[in-house]
């Protein structure tokens, strides 16, 4: 299968710009192959220590990323877990399809049964490494944490805490939208989708920081190495394929997803961000009210805010997220 980008192995990207974080918890690299297996899909894993650390008290936490980030971008949450409870977790972060090192299919579109089945899969392979637990923990953030909530709903003996990070998910659509909503996709389909490419790390990081303000520089500056890569002339290009920004010619049903959501048998932990406005992003087409409403369709929610912190709560606050983490994710009370 064709790659996401021509870039060479992780390994021989260059040295971020200095000052850079330095991890406290280093990642191993792999990949595994999902789906057809005449034409697999291979999904690159960061992992964190080995499945012998999986126990029923402590099974594998797996970690799924959102819209145009990477399985690296966790790596601050997972230092702080480090801080707090040692490397006594084994924890598998994925890059998504067409993200990341993960494999980019032939094609033209992303299709979300597609996450779902990757997600399956993945699953299966995590749990086969540890064949005596039944369950797993799962996080998600943003699409991710759609994913996961309709993943938990659709397999819910399966998961054993969820954790969403702001997957709010989509706006209420409508049938009569179908016509125009299928005839900008046919529209994006004959022009070439693009992403905006950079002269070096440093301008990845400058980036980074711009989308992010609450992002401190050394963070942006490691980060910016695992989000981006060099091609052959030393340009930086992001590890996403420009696909992902063509529109989704399927309409997003509400009630289809909630009825994933009612199914749900795991505790779920809900993690917002006080700086996180919904208005921004859909204006009255999705309200907070109906995410609101929404939300309480699942059985068991706690409900977590996290200040000052942004849609990247991963990057702003990492140590309170973590902490609340592991409060999820011990023992029921």
């Amino acid at each position: 299968m064709p790659s996401a980008l021509p870039l060479p192995p992780e390994h021989t990207f260059s040295p971020p710009p200095s000052p850079a974080y330095v991890e406290r918890r280093a990642a191993g690299s792999r990949h595994v192959a999902l789906r057809n297996p005449a034409h697999p899909v291979r999904y690159h894993l960061r992992c964190w220590g080995s499945p012998a650390l999986a126990t029923p008290e402590k099974p594998p936490l797996v970690l799924m990323h959102g819209w145009m980030d990477v399985a690296a971008s966790f790596q601050f949450l997972v230092d702080a877990l480090h801080t707090l409870e040692g490397d006594s977790r084994y924890i598998v972060a994925a890059d998504w399809r067409g993200f990341g090192l993960s494999d980019t299919p032939a094609g033209d579109s992303y299709w979300f049964p597609d996450y779902l089945a990757d997600l399956d899969q993945l699953l299966d392979t995590v749990q086969a490494e540890c064949p005596s637990l039944p369950q797993l923990d799962l996080l998600g953030h943003s699409m991710g944490g759609n994913v996961v909530m309709t993943y938990a709903g659709l397999r819910p003996g399966r998961i054993r805490r969820l954790i969403n990070l702001e997957g709010f998910g989509l706006p209420r659509t409508r049938p009569e939208d179908a016509p125009q909503r299928l005839l900008q996709w046919l529209d994006e389909l004959k022009a070439p989708a693009e992403l905006r490419s950079y002269d070096s790390a440093a301008a990845v990081a400058a980036r980074l920081l711009k989308n992010n303000p609450l992002l401190p520089p050394d963070k942006a500056a490691w980060l910016a190495t695992h989000w981006a890569g060099p091609d052959a002339s030393g340009r930086w290009h992001i590890l996403g394929d420009p696909a992902h920004k063509r529109v989704n010619p399927v309409l997003y049903q509400v009630e289809e997803v909630l009825s994933a959501w009612r199914r749900i048998q795991a505790p779920v932990l809900w993690v917002e961000g006080d700086q996180t406005d919904v208005a921004k992003w859909w204006g009255k087409r999705y309200t907070r009210d109906e995410f609101e409403t929404r939300l309480a369709v699942v059985p068991h929610v706690r409900k977590v805010m996290l200040s000052p912190c942004g849609h990247m709560l991963h990057h702003d606050q990492p140590e309170a997220l973590a902490a609340h983490l592991l409060e999820h994710l011990g023992p029921l009370a």
